[in-house]
């Protein structure tokens, strides 16, 4: 990646071809690499929602900067309302009840399951309706970061819900990480701090694992390592595969600090932060952000098997205005082989 912005910026036909089998190659979506601890997977056919042996999920994460609209909520939810399940996480939430305008918004197919609130970071699992016979053990959970966030409605920490659905054990992670570049090294302790005592207390020592943990929010890890204006052009040239190579998550978890045997979507989308609110013009203000992939979805399937996930799509949602951060969404399914008997947690 030394090179470049001189690659880029060659206009022979030399220069042309390398840019586009570098970016072919970067931004494949049916490709699967490794990041140490993260496995990167390629996106699969679309889902059609059906067959008895899969549980199919939408999962949304979104910074919503202290601001929020019914309209955004109605795009943020879809009109496909077949999943099984909906998780919505949500950071920097506005003084109102979100809970109720998300209900609102899903009354006639979803009702809520789960939700784990903690000032501004807050987090909803929803089912069909009538579905409150497919759900045992739902638990939830917090874990607090130090500083004043929380007094200007941007807690830092995580809140999580864990449940089992149809015998399927899962865990949901919802969390609002430190911001700024140069705070890596504190991210990655927060990530294990939150590891490590969500769930804790009072834990049974026989509760089987879960069969999937899915960590969302605004990890707020940045791209690093190039200014602002060269990181731009790459973007306007829909060559932002080539900044991959230097988004801080993946650089953490291939030095072994974070994730290690979760999984993640092809970064085919454009980087979610920051910008320009109202618009999908990135910020141009004195504090000159870096764009950054801050809005994750990552994923873990337990090793004892019996589970397979499958993504269907991984993208952010360009079309909602209303916050510097654009949400993202990941359509992921369970197939189940077979499931042992639940254990009492």
């Amino acid at each position: 990646m030394g090179n470049m912005s001189t690659v880029v910026g060659d206009g022979g036909r030399r220069g042309r071809s390398v840019v586009k089998e570098r970016v072919d190659e970067a931004m494949d979506t049916t490709q699967v690499a490794m990041h140490g601890g993260i496995k990167t997977v390629g996106v699969e056919q679309l889902c059609d929602f059906s067959g008895n042996s899969v549980l199919c999920m939408s999962i949304v994460t979104w910074n919503m900067n202290g601001k929020v609209s019914d309209e955004d909520l109605a795009e943020l939810v879809g009109d496909n309302r077949k999943f099984d399940l909906l998780v919505v996480g949500l950071q920097e939430v506005p003084r109102c009840n979100v809970a109720q305008l998300l209900q609102e918004t899903l009354a006639e197919t979803h009702s809520i399951l789960g939700k784990a609130i903690m000032q501004s970071l807050q987090l909803f699992v929803f089912g069909p309706k009538n579905s409150e016979h497919f759900i045992n053990g739902i638990k939830v959970d917090k874990h607090a970061l130090g500083g004043f966030g929380g007094l200007i409605r941007r807690k830092k920490g995580a809140v999580a819900v864990s449940l089992s659905y149809k015998g399927i054990r899962m865990v949901f992670i919802s969390c609002h990480l430190s911001a700024h570049a140069h705070n890596v090294e504190v991210r990655n302790s927060q990530f294990r701090h939150i590891s490590h005592s969500l769930f804790s207390k009072n834990q049974n020592p026989y509760a089987r694992p879960s069969h999937i943990t899915v960590w969302l929010g605004d990890l707020n890890y940045r791209i690093h390592g190039i200014d602002m204006l060269p990181a731009k052009r790459l973007i306007k040239k829909n060559l932002h595969g080539m900044l991959t190579s230097k988004d801080q998550l993946l650089q953490e978890a291939e030095r072994g600090q974070i994730f290690n045997g979760y999984s993640e979507g092809t970064l085919a989308f454009k980087p979610t932060y920051k910008y320009n609110i109202g618009t999908n013009n990135y910020d141009t203000s004195y504090k000159v952000r870096v764009p950054s992939w801050t809005d994750r979805i990552l994923f873990k399937i337990e090793e004892f098997g019996n589970v397979d996930a499958s993504l269907h799509s991984y993208e952010s949602m360009d079309n909602i205005h209303s916050s510097d951060h654009k949400p993202v969404k990941a359509h992921l399914c369970l197939k189940v082989q077979k499931l042992e008997q639940s254990t009492p947690s």
